[in-house]
């Protein structure tokens, strides 16, 4: 789950609020909207836990065709996260070795099925066997648990002629220790620090393994490179309806009503869960709290 304490990601059917036709002049088009009322989507928007949300017309896609509210309530953030991440900035392909760190996370699930989307052969680390199992079974070609200090020597044994990986995904902090098993005109990823820590990078590393370190803040893509944004949902789209995508929320326990939110985010921060985690909120919005 991609902890976002200020907002709500959510799914459910399309509420178009009633406005009056603002008066324009010259040749701007009145306002339309872009979806009818009961249409089904998926979003964001600022705020917090809730029942019901207000949501910006623009911050709302339509469910993919098959999906469910629940899986499509898990696609925000992680999914675009992934796909900018690997095909926008590493230019992922078909033959390329992709080392994804905490690939049973929310990013993680979302990184091994695109990778594998595009031709890749994915080796996936994790710190359980459960998690393990998790992340083979969303397309992991390889398993790793980075518990073992010696999973470096491990991922560089899984390569072509011991050469390295192409291209390194890493949502935890492990870019140093990934520069180990990394091949000559890698890219490594750089998406967040689960880990707690910060790193800092010895360059001269960089330089000798001619390889680029390249970050990726998919939140700030609406607001500096807009025009990206919808050539990566596109990417996403196409990927879902040729079945190369699917839903990434967990689903070893259920959390039902806003009185188990407190629940879900203790799982979530002892690390018991894989994927995104969604709470689900019954629609006549009953609840405890």
């Amino acid at each position: 789950m991609h902890r976002q304490p200020t907002s709500s990601i959510f799914s459910k059917y399309a509420e178009i609020p009633s406005r009056p036709s603002p008066s324009y002049q010259g040749d701007v088009k009145a306002w339309r909207p872009k979806y009818s009322l009961g249409d089904k989507v998926f979003g964001a928007a600022q705020g917090g836990y809730a029942t019901e949300v207000a949501a910006e017309e623009e911050r709302l896609r339509p469910i993919p065709k098959g999906w469910s509210f629940f899986e499509a309530a898990g696609l925000f953030v992680t999914a675009p996260t992934s796909y900018a991440a690997l095909v926008t900035r590493a230019g992922v392909k078909r033959g390329d070795y992709v080392l994804v760190h905490a690939a049973a996370g929310g990013v993680g699930l979302a990184a091994v099925q695109i990778a594998k989307a595009f031709g890749a052969t994915v080796i996936a680390t994790a710190g359980t066997a459960h998690k393990l199992s998790v992340a083979r079974s969303y397309g992991a070609d390889h398993v790793v648990d980075y518990k073992d200090s010696s999973w470096p020597e491990q991922v560089k044994k899984l390569t072509p002629k011991g050469r390295g990986v192409d291209v390194v995904y890493d949502s935890v902090g492990f870019i140093e220790e990934s520069m180990k098993c990394t091949a000559w005109n890698g890219r490594l990823l750089v998406i967040g620090f689960a880990a707690g820590d910060i790193e800092k990078m010895a360059t001269n590393r960089i330089l000798l393994k001619n390889v680029s370190v390249v970050g990726l803040h998919w939140g700030k893509y609406e607001e500096n490179e807009p025009e990206t944004v919808e050539v990566v949902w596109d990417g996403l789209f196409r990927l879902m309806d040729e079945g190369k995508f699917k839903g990434t929320c967990f689903t070893d326990e259920e959390f039902v009503g806003l009185e188990r939110v407190p629940d879900a985010l203790r799982a979530l921060g002892a690390r018991e869960t894989w994927g995104k985690v969604v709470v689900r909120v019954s629609q006549d919005g009953a609840s405890k709290l």
